[in-house]
C-alpha cells in the first residue's frame, strides 16, 4: 500500500493543489488551510454556501498566495501585509487571525457578492486543538485521508463517476480493499505516523463539481453515500487524522498499518 496523491488547500474551500512532496506537521500539511475568506465579523465563508468559490485557483508563491479567478486579473496576497489582529470563526471555534490588505478584500468581495475579508492564520496559529496543539482553518482535524479503493467502490454505485477532488483530501492511498480505512487506529506513511481520529462526515459540498463550481442536480454522490455509508457519526467518506510526529511525505511512500481497531 502506497501514498498515491497529495493535496494542499492553501485557501479554505477553494481549489486544492496536487503536489508530489509536502512537509507534514502537527498543524497539517505545510500551507494547508492557512487562508480564510470571512465575513467582516470573521465568520467563515465557504463553498457550501458559495459553490463558485471552487473556481478560485490559488498559486503558492514565496511570501504569500496568488489568486486567480475567471475573467479577473490575478492578485497577490502577501503575508507581510497581514499584521492586524482580526477575529475569526470556523464553526464553533473563535480565535484571532491576521488581516491586512483592503485591495484583496475588494477583489474577493466582487467574487463572493458580499463584503468579505481575507484572513491569514499567522506565523503561529491561535486556534486550539486537543492535546495542547493548534489547528489551521480546516473544518476540525489537521488531515483528511481517502482510500482510492473506497472511491472506486463508490463510483461503481454511481451513474456518473466522481473524482478525488469532490472529497478534498490531503492524503490518498491505494488500500487493499474498500473501507479498510475504517479498521485503522494508527498508520505510518513514510517517516510520519498518524492517529485516525474518526470518520469524516460529509455534506452538500461533495455534490459540487470541483471544476465548474456547479451542484449536481441529483445530489450525487451524497445521495448514494446516504444510502451506503451512514455510520453512527453520520454520512461518512474518508477518515480524519492527526500527525504524531513531523516529516516529509513523498508520493510512493509505503503505508504501514501500525494498529487497528473495531470498525466504526
Amino acid at each position: 500500500m502506497q501514498l498515491i496523491s497529495l493535496f494542499v488547500h492553501p485557501l479554505k474551500s477553494t481549489r486544492g493543489i496536487a503536489t508530489t512532496r509536502a512537509y507534514a506537521g502537527k498543524l497539517g500539511l505545510l500551507h494547508d488551510r492557512e487562508w480564510l475568506i470571512a465575513s467582516p465579523d470573521g465568520k467563515q465563508i465557504t463553498a457550501r454556501t458559495h459553490p463558485h468559490l471552487l473556481r478560485l485557483k490559488v498559486e503558492l508563491l514565496p511570501g504569500g498566495i496568488l489568486l486567480h479567478y475567471p475573467d479577473k486579473s490575478p492578485i497577490f496576497a502577501m503575508t507581510t501585509v497581514y499584521t492586524q489582529a482580526h477575529p475569526a470563526q470556523v464553526w464553533k471555534d473563535s480565535f484571532a487571525a491576521c488581516h491586512g490588505d483592503a485591495r484583496v478584500d475588494a477583489w474577493l468581495s466582487d467574487i463572493v457578492g458580499a463584503d468579505c475579508r481575507l484572513l491569514w492564520l499567522g506565523a503561529e496559529s491561535q486556534r486550539p486543538y486537543p492535546d495542547s496543539n493548534k489547528m489551521s482553518f480546516a473544518d476540525g482535524h489537521p488531515y483528511l485521508l481517502v482510500n482510492q479503493a473506497s472511491l472506486d467502490a463508490l463510483n461503481h454505485e454511481l451513474q456518473q463517476p466522481v473524482s478525488l477532488r469532490h472529497f478534498r483530501p490531503n492524503l490518498v492511498v491505494d488500500g487493499d480493499y474498500p473501507w479498510i480505512e475504517d479498521e485503522w487506529q494508527r498508520i505510518r506513511i513514510g517517516e510520519v505516523e498518524f492517529e485516525i481520529t474518526g470518520p469524516c462526515t460529509r455534506c452538500v459540498l461533495t455534490t459540487v463539481d470541483p471544476q465548474s463550481g456547479e451542484k449536481d442536480p441529483g445530489g450525487e454522490p451524497l445521495q448514494t453515500l446516504v444510502r451506503t455509508r451512514r455510520l453512527d457519526e453520520g454520512v461518512c467518506f474518508g477518515v480524519n487524522l492527526r500527525a504524531c510526529n513531523e516529516g516529509i511525505l513523498t508520493l510512493g511512500d509505503p503505508v504501514e498499518i501500525v494498529s487497528e481497531r473495531y470498525s466504526f
